[in-house]
């Protein structure tokens, strides 16, 4: 049983396989949760242990094969993948090397993922021991994986509209969640519990910053310090429905808003103004980074102004200077322009976008145009 019907996994497949046959690639071998999942539908939490390497090789014609642990094979017989080869892990001495020396072996180029954001999660011995065998050229397939995600499928977009929901209708629930002299890491909690309440499944991202004239530190957990009277708390959520997330914040004042925090507050649904403008097909990421931060007094600190979403908290593409992609419609992205409100202080804004054939479609509820007073 997966999220999506075998005809979405097929599609996936067959997309791939084209853009390795331009490519003159022999198979892909993919070794993370995110491509592991696009390919075969593999949803677990299981990942978080890191003791296990997991292994799809996507071979230029048939289905995926699956390299896993005994323990995934029960579940991965559930997903559309019929050939699963796997070893009772963990075994110290061979950890799948030889199961996949054996697939790969004859292959002349095999894609891997070697730019952006990729990683291995394996040890660094068992795959130069694999390389060493099959004398294969290894070929970064990072642009091709980027080319697959970047556009949702419609079944996908169903799922990433609801989660966007999900959030949205956590955050209309803030009058009743926050409060002063409330202690920190209480707001946190009962957000989080809103937002299961709402029906997201899991909540593993949670940040944010509280604050008189906006906030510093957005990533420590929270603190039991409590609220205070003209404080901004910022809520940062990535929950999560059927494997796909929202990543969007919200703002707001306790009892009093300061004029500082006001006037950051107005810049930053200005510049979000100006990016929901922007963002059209056929606009770089590196025109709408410009286009957004023109509006907040220079260039964001932070690197960039928002980001690719899906699978992952953050996926590419970049809203940022260096980032050359060109949107497309069907992509889905943050908008997150962020603002110096003292030398210490800052304040952010964030929302979901689709990109369409015309103006975007905001997946979330769009933040109030003043600062919410609470």
């Amino acid at each position: 049983m997966t999220d999506f019907p075998v005809a979405e996994f097929e599609a996936r497949a067959e997309a791939a396989q084209r853009l390795m046959a331009q490519a003159r690639l022999d198979a892909l071998w993919l070794t993370t949760e995110a491509e592991v999942r696009y390919f075969t539908g593999f949803r677990t939490l299981f990942w978080q242990s890191p003791t296990r390497p997991w292994h799809v090789i996507l071979p230029a014609k048939g289905k995926p094969i699956a390299i896993i642990p005994g323990i995934g094979a029960e579940l991965m017989a559930a997903t559309p993948v019929d050939d699963i080869r796997s070893w009772p892990s963990p075994r110290g001495q061979d950890e799948g090397v030889s199961l996949l020396i054996e697939a790969l072996s004859g292959m002349d180029r095999i894609g891997v993922p070697m730019g952006a954001e990729a990683s291995l999660r394996q040890p660094l011995n068992d795959f130069n021991a694999v390389t060493a065998a099959i004398s294969a050229e290894l070929v970064d397939c990072t642009p091709l994986i980027q080319t697959l995600r970047f556009v949702k499928s419609e079944a996908e977009l169903a799922i990433i509209r609801k989660v966007c929901a999900i959030g949205s209708s956590a955050f209309a629930r803030a009058p009743d969640l926050f409060r002063v002299g409330q202690p920190l890491s209480d707001a946190f909690r009962a957000f989080k519990i809103a937002l299961l309440e709402e029906g997201a499944e899991d909540v593993p991202y949670l940040v944010g910053g509280v604050g008189p004239e906006g906030y510093g530190d957005v990533i420590s957990p929270p603190s039991d310090a409590p609220l205070a009277e003209g404080d901004v708390l910022m809520l940062d959520t990535g929950a999560t429905l059927q494997g796909y997330f929202c990543d969007f914040d919200r703002n707001f004042a306790l009892g009093r808003a300061l004029e500082p925090a006001k006037l950051a507050y107005a810049a930053l649904h200005r510049a979000t103004d100006a990016g929901l403008e922007a963002a059209r097909p056929g606009t770089t990421c590196a025109e709408l980074f410009h286009a957004v931060a023109a509006h907040l007094g220079g260039d964001s600190n932070v690197g960039r102004l928002g980001h690719g979403l899906g699978m992952q908290l953050t996926e590419w593409p970049s809203i940022a200077p260096f980032d050359q992609t060109v949107l497309k419609a069907g992509m889905v992205m943050t908008l997150e322009p962020s603002i110096a409100v003292t030398g210490t202080t800052m304040m952010v804004q964030e929302e979901n976008i689709l990109i369409t054939d015309g103006a975007p479609e905001l997946l979330t509820t769009r933040a109030a145009p003043e600062l919410p007073v609470i």
